[in-house]
Order: C-alpha cells, then structure tokens, then sequence
C-alpha cells in the first residue's frame, strides 16, 4: 500500500526517509554518482526545516521510503505570482517503473494551485530519456518564448 505525504521534517520518520532517499539519488549516475557529504548528511533536515519555501512530497510503500519531491518556491515577475521549481525527483530504484513520478507530479501541482501557483519548473539532464520521456508524458516541455531563439538553458556558477 503507498502513502503519499507532504513530509514534516520534523517527524524522525519523514527526516530519516528524506535522507535515505537523496542518498540514493546521489549515488546514483543521474545524481552525480557520490554520496551527499558528512556536511549535507548532518546539515540538510535543520536548514531545510528553517525554510518556508520548500515543499516536499514523500511516498511510502508499507513503512519503505520509495520516492521524494522536493520543490522550491520562488516568483515569476512576469505572472506577478508564486511558482515552483522542482528541485529533487526521486524514485528508488525498487519502485521503479510503478507509477510513482505521476503521483509525486500530482501531489506537487495539487499544492502549488492551492498556493496559486503560475506555473512547475524542472531541470532534467539532456541524457535522461526516461525522465525526459516520463516528465513529457505529464504534459512538461523545454521552455521556448520565442523558436527563434531556442529553448531556455539551465546555467550554473559554483560559489563553493
């Protein structure tokens, strides 16, 4: 039987399968393929439970953690409203293939149009056809405000 919950960080159960869960996202090759950090390990559930903007959807499959959402609030200046950004998609690899993304998405859109949300965003490797494949199926695409210049590009600049 699942369980689909909008986690409370603050429930040692919740906490520990948050953990378990980007730890297995981590290692994985789609998540970089190394554990999170003695750092990210000690430090993630207090900064996060510090937080007002993060979201996040937890499914349980009888007392197993199968698979997290972790969604981010920010704001879209053209919409003048809230959006989320989906930040951590994760589905262990035991649950695979069961439907779980499409629970996860469902979850997530239900409490971003409760916060009147514009709008989900997600970044998705170039090379992860599946998720690629899978997030499509939802009804994403590339963002694209004008086809003659291209679709959006997600940029990154370390500060570490």
């Amino acid at each position: 039987m699942l369980n689909i919950v909008q986690a409370d960080l603050s429930q040692t159960e919740h906490a520990q399968a948050y953990l378990h869960l980007m730890s297995h996202y981590a290692l994985d090759p789609m998540g970089g393929g190394q554990d999170l950090s003695v750092f990210a390990k000690k430090n993630l559930i207090p900064m996060l439970s510090k937080r007002n903007d993060i979201f996040i959807v937890l499914i349980f499959s009888g007392n197993k953690p199968a698979a997290l959402l972790t969604a981010i609030e920010g704001f879209s200046t053209f919409a003048c409203k809230p959006l989320f950004n989906i930040h951590d998609l994760v589905v262990y690899q035991d649950f695979r293939g069961q439907g779980l993304t499409s629970l996860l998405f469902k979850k997530i859109e239900e409490i971003a149009r409760l916060r009147d949300c514009c709008k989900i965003t997600l970044e998705v490797l170039e090379g992860n056809t599946i998720a690629k494949n899978a997030y499509s199926k939802l009804g994403y695409s590339d963002y694209i405000l004008d086809p003659e210049f291209g679709s959006a590009m997600f940029w990154t600049k370390s500060l570490a």
